[in-house]
């Protein structure tokens, strides 16, 4: 298998599940300006969607990490990462998932538009502290990790996107679980690979 990425990006979610599963997989970075891989490949070849992350695998490429993360959990085997498809605890974890994805991902999007307004930009973080409240009180009943005891991929997309945090203006003071929640998913190994890989830690 091959991922293609950018670094630090939504991409580095997929990455880091990759790892988590032991998964025999390389690496391909993508300039998203550009549209061409590190190899120099058109990326629109790849991808015709232009985005990260995609997924090159003997079935074909799939794109969209929500779909990237589960295809690897279920290929796996890994059903602490996401549990038995047809259980409640599996819908909860896609619940989560596509929220962090369509809600959480998304509020942050306008903050990387360096044309938007002081007034977007107000809008746009009250915005987004509404769904970063909702994961503090998901946290709120003293579990480790977003659905519960164990991490799942739900976190791992969750670590990404709030890690944009700092370069964004975004303070997190106000959510002293999930930002330790976040710091438990910093200290796996898998995570640590990852953003060594993309060239995000010494």
């Amino acid at each position: 298998m091959k991922l293609y990425y950018s670094p630090g990006a939504c991409s580095l979610a997929s990455h880091i599940i990759l790892h988590e599963v032991g998964a025999d997989f390389s690496i391909e970075k993508v300039d998203l300006r550009a549209k061409v891989t590190e190899t120099g490949a058109d990326y629109w070849a790849v991808n015709a969607k232009g985005s990260v992350p995609a997924l090159a695998t003997d079935e074909g490429v799939l794109t969209e990490g929500v779909a990237i993360m589960q295809y690897l959990a279920d290929k796996a085997g890994a059903t602490t990462l996401a549990p038995t498809p047809g259980t409640m605890a599996r819908a909860r974890v896609q619940e989560v998932l596509n929220f962090v994805s369509a809600e959480v991902h998304k509020g942050y999007s306008p903050l990387f538009n360096p044309a938007l307004t002081e007034e977007g930009r107000t809008a746009a973080l009250a915005n987004l502290n509404r769904k970063l409240a909702m994961l503090e009180a998901a946290l709120a009943d003293g579990r480790d990790y977003l659905t519960g005891a164990d991490f799942t991929l739900p976190d791992a997309y969750a670590f990404v996107v709030t890690g944009w945090s700092d370069r964004l203006g975004v303070d997190l003071a106000a959510y002293p679980k999930l930002q330790a929640a976040m710091a438990r998913v910093g200290a796996r190994p898998s995570v640590a690979a990852a953003m060594k890989a993309e060239g995000l830690t010494a």
